[in-house]
């Protein structure tokens, strides 16, 4: 793929700085619970970032992303697209469970954005998939596309700037599928979406 080495000790630094992040405000309730930062997991290289928006129990528990109810959800649409996960890169903004599986606050998102920023970086996707409105809403105010979409009406569609190396899908998050079947068939329908994204560049 002709992508620059060292990938892996840049992205163990990130992790080494999380998991000694005692000034987040999920620190304590992260020891606190026996939790674990989730810092990502997936290929070093890979052509898509899927970025959520914070941990939920299981993931804290076992510090991997995307391993419980709303996972097996993910897991499904990356089949269903003809992908698959171990591909991409799987990530949140948030890197620490918020209490009673919250909202991340604006202070959160502010706090450990840098660190996914890096991943960005360090992994120079072709498309990054959003999932939810927190990490949609991080990355288009970011490059300066607006901020406060409705997820409903943003998802599927394709973002990208001259100044930018990937593009930018917003999809609902998996769980909103558990909650609401229907949302299922568009993120089916969006992630086949991502997939011909990636094969165009």
């Amino acid at each position: 793929m002709g992508k620059t080495p060292g990938k892996t000790e840049k992205l163990k630094k990130i992790k080494k700085e999380i998991v000694e992040l005692t000034d987040s405000p999920l620190y304590e309730y992260r020891s606190g619970n026996d939790y674990f930062p989730v810092i990502g997991e997936g290929s070093h290289n890979a052509d898509l970032m899927v970025v959520g928006e914070a941990p939920g129990k299981n993931e804290a528990l076992t510090g991997r992303p995307f391993c419980g109810r709303a996972g097996k959800v993910l897991d499904e649409m990356f089949q269903k697209a003809g992908m698959k996960r171990e591909e991409a890169y799987v990530t949140n903004i948030v890197k620490d469970r918020p209490p009673e599986n919250r909202d991340p606050t604006p202070e959160e998102i502010n706090l450990y954005g840098p660190f996914l920023d890096r991943q960005i970086k360090i992994i120079e996707p072709v498309v990054i998939a959003t999932l939810g409105r927190f990490s949609a809403n991080y990355m288009l105010e970011k490059f300066s596309f607006g901020e406060n979409f409705s997820i409903s009406k943003i998802h599927g569609k394709i973002y990208k700037k001259e100044d930018m190396n990937f593009k930018i899908i917003p999809i609902f998050h998996p769980a909103a599928s558990i909650y609401s079947p229907e949302r299922k068939t568009d993120l089916i329908e969006d992630f086949k979406k991502v997939k011909k994204e990636l094969r165009t560049g």
